[in-house]
């Protein structure tokens, strides 16, 4: 199988989010699996190798398989990397490009695949959900005797990166208005674990932040960090979110209609907090389909069906197949309409 190389545009400074930390922790999963290595492409570092290097000095198709995965990124990658195996780690969608064909999609969430396997329903494409870092799944403090309304020090905590201004403006105060003590959670936090062990009811709301930017939630793991922490959450269920958040069994929807409804809920979670967290077996379940045993299986499999596929297409010269164009499928719908019209004039009004 062939060794990995993940791309990322630096690993410090501006470059420190989210999205880096998944793929930090991504190729330390596969690692175990393949040989793994980081690779820079805007950012220089002290003994990390450098993709302008790697292309000089390697003549293509080369050993390794390429994974992008950087947003507005991938397009230049994938033009700099043509006749080398790549694949795409696909987070967030809805950047507006296309794929080439043949180009593998490792898709993080089914909201995801789903928006790929309509834009590019003839490439290869793989689920891989992001892992839980086994400390959520290892401290996490969500059994029963845990989570006793009251004995935790926090009623609501709000991270603030993400968060709307109808949470930041108006549900926190209102909140506050009510007695509860809310905790809005700004900068960084040394142990993030500990903050949600702390904290009964999780509020996260990324819709309107994802709207203004024009792409999705990749997969949201936040909600998933604070159910491993035994937290009620209230969350937004744009995007991935919906793909875990099944309303009023693991999850319930903030801004559910009107202000007043989210403060009764909330009052009430924090009241009697069992009565609002999903049922253990079936957390349980759904944190087990995050944990890094799991998603390792899940790239093994995915690794091994794409470097079949590019021995296919390198070796065996196998050409990819192509999806049809939009504008194609739109015109071919319009023929055959205009075809059966003129078979029911031909025919007095009906089809043959």
């Amino acid at each position: 199988m062939r060794y990995l190389r993940f791309l990322v545009p630096g690993t410090t400074g501006r470059f420190r989010c989210g999205g880096l930390q998944v793929e930090l922790q991504t190729a330390q999963l596969t690692a175990g699996l393949v040989p793994t290595e980081l690779v820079t492409y805007r950012q220089r570092e002290p003994g990390r190798p450098f993709l302008a290097d790697l292309l000089r000095g390697e003549p293509s198709p080369g050993e390794a398989l390429w994974i992008v995965s950087w947003g507005f990124d991938v397009p230049q990658l994938l033009r700099r990397l043509k006749g080398r195996p790549v694949a795409y780690h696909a987070h967030s969608s809805g950047y507006g490009f296309d794929l080439p064909p043949g180009v593998p999609v490792l898709a993080v969430s089914k909201n995801t695949l789903g928006y790929w396997g309509d834009r590019a329903p003839r490439n290869p494409l793989f689920l891989v959900p992001n892992a839980l870092e086994p400390q959520w799944l290892q401290r996490g403090a969500r059994q029963p005797d845990q989570v006793a309304a009251g004995s935790r020090p926090i009623d609501v905590l709000v991270q603030e990166r993400k968060s709307s201004a109808y949470v930041l403006d108006r549900l926190a105060p209102a909140l506050r208005g009510r007695g509860l003590r809310v905790e809005v959670q700004r900068g960084w936090v040394e142990d993030l674990v500990e903050l949600c062990n702390g904290s009964t009811v999780v509020l996260y709301d990324s819709a309107d932040y994802w709207r203004g930017r024009g792409v999705s939630e990749g997969f949201g793991l936040p909600p998933l960090e604070a159910l491993a922490c035994g937290c009620v959450v209230f969350s937004s269920l744009n995007h991935a979110l919906a793909d875990s958040l099944d309303p009023s069994l693991l999850g319930h929807q903030i801004g559910c209609g009107t202000l007043e409804a989210d403060l009764e809920r909330i009052e009430a979670a924090v009241a009697d907090p069992a009565a609002w967290l999903p049922q253990p077996a079936r957390l349980k379940a759904l944190l087990e389909t995050c944990s890094e045993p799991v998603l390792r299986r899940r790239w093994q499999r995915a690794l091994t069906a794409i470097d079949a596929h590019w021995n296919r297409i390198l070796l065996d010269q196998a050409l990819a197949l192509r999806s049809l164009p939009v504008w194609r499928l739109r015109l071919d719908q319009v023929r055959g309409r205009l075809k059966r019209w003129l078979l029911r004039r031909r025919n007095g009004g009906r089809l043959p």
